[in-house]
């Protein structure tokens, strides 16, 4: 009896993450690993940083591959982290398990949530758990709301604040984007482009722009699927928003990544800019 139940706690801490690009992959795997889990790592080729030493690499179209990998070393729960840029086409051209895969999510192209949970729910019958790595290492998130930065919003940050809040909401619930720039008006909001371009935008628009106003918001979509896509900040939106003259920065608490945590904080006070997590 002993031996079975050994057996199935180690099963249960058994993960695979599967890595894109950037630096989230590496943060993900050593909080996993401090938090106890056994990490098997299946990099994406062509976007896997290969300094991560993934145990299997796999390109898009291959995920049949990787799901037999599971199954054989009794792998149930899977998290995803990383950015996805353009693939190559013979990237995604795909195996069997792939090709219907893809058929049953782009009956659900609504956008790109909308195919995300399409995702999660073939592999679900496929028998795996798909799971939010910020619920399994909390420090890959801001875990308390407030101000985490030596700069404090004032009065007029919070006006910012909570109409950024309201139009990411609003932007959120029609599956457009996640991220919004506001200054008394919306000066930005995030479509296809993704977060990093319209920040550049922003930066653009605001070059002569003496002085620093208005706040940059990256909000959890309304009934957003956390388990595969998840908000993130790093170091580099804090030197976007601060190149921008924006005064600070607004995200949730527990549910948008923070890669590096003591990096970005460091750097946004280094920039002047602060940085608030909220509960909503």
């Amino acid at each position: 009896m002993r031996t079975i139940s050994y057996m199935k706690q180690d099963n249960d801490k058994k993960i695979a993450l599967v890595a894109g690009a950037l630096d989230l992959p590496f943060f993900t795997r050593d909080a996993l690993r401090r938090a106890g889990w056994d990490v098997f790592i299946v990099g994406l080729k062509n976007f896997c940083n290969p300094e991560l030493k993934p145990d299997m690499v796999v390109r898009l179209g291959n995920a049949g591959r990787a799901i037999r990998e599971f199954k054989r070393r009794g792998i149930k729960k899977l998290t995803f982290v990383g950015a996805l840029g353009h693939p190559n086409l013979s990237d995604i051209r795909p195996d069997w398990w792939t090709f219907w895969t893809l058929i049953k999510i782009m009956k659900n192209q609504r956008g790109y949530d909308s195919m995300a949970v399409a995702l999660n729910s073939d592999l679900e019958k496929q028998g795996f758990e798909i799971v939010a790595a910020q619920d399994l290492a909390p420090e890959l998130a801001f875990e308390t709301a407030g101000v985490q930065t030596k700069a404090k919003p004032t009065a007029t940050d919070k006006k910012n604040i909570e109409r950024a809040i309201e139009v990411s909401h609003t932007i959120g619930a029609a599956d457009i984007g996640a991220s919004v720039v506001v200054d008394k008006q919306v000066i930005a909001v995030e479509a296809a482009e993704g977060t990093a371009r319209m920040l550049n935008r922003v930066v653009e628009m605001r070059a002569n722009h003496k002085r620093k106003s208005g706040v940059f918001a990256k909000m959890t979509k309304p009934g957003q699927d956390l388990r595969i896509d998840i908000p993130a900040i790093g170091v580099d939106t804090v030197n976007a928003v601060a190149d921008a003259n924006l005064r600070g920065i607004v995200v949730n608490t527990k549910t948008c990544f923070v890669v590096n945590k003591p990096a970005v904080i460091k750097q946004a006070d280094k920039r002047g800019i602060f940085i608030m997590a909220i509960d909503e």
